[in-house]
This record gives structure tokens, C-alpha cells and sequence, in this order.
């Protein structure tokens, strides 16, 4: 099935998350273990629906990955930030 087809109550990039997790051994159980938070928090950032740095970059970790690849509609470009002068 396509992702344009997926029904509305899928997160695909959470769930693709969790595979790529598993994959490598972990979970978002184990996140949250090895941060002392809860379980439902790194779900939460993981959705979309909450912002942690803490937890953002302990997800992005896991995975082999920044912060900014695996999030990259909560890190904007440097080129897009309107701090960011030239």
C-alpha cells in the first residue's frame, strides 16, 4: 500500500522510526529506560505532537542519525532562520 494511501490515523514517520529502532536493538521503551522519562513522552516526540531536544536527539542517536535529518520539519535550514544574517 502507498503512503498516499495510508489511512489518516498512521504516523508513517513514527512507525518508520520504530522499524528503523528495532532494527538496531532498540525501542521507544528503551529510549525513554535510558532517558528516566516516560515511555508515553518519547512517543509523544516521536509523533510529532510534543518537542523535547533531550529526547529528539536521543531518538536520532539511536538511529545514526541528527537531530536535524531526522526532524527536519522542527529544524529549519540555517538559510531559513530568521536570526541566521548574511
Amino acid at each position: 500500500m502507498f503512503a498516499e494511501q495510508m489511512p489518516d490515523i498512521i504516523n508513517i514517520p513514527h512507525e518508520r522510526l520504530k522499524m528503523e529502532l528495532r532494527l538496531r536493538g532498540k525501542s521507544i521503551a528503551s529510549i525513554a529506560r535510558e532517558l528516566d522519562v516516560f515511555r508515553s513522552s518519547v512517543t509523544l516526540v516521536s509523533q510529532g505532537l510534543r518537542r523535547s531536544e533531550k529526547i529528539e536527539r536521543a531518538l536520532a542517536e539511536a538511529i545514526g542519525m541528527t537531530p536535524q535529518e531526522l526532524f527536519p520539519d522542527r529544524y529549519p535550514a540555517e538559510e531559513e532562520r530568521p536570526d541566521t544574517k548574511t
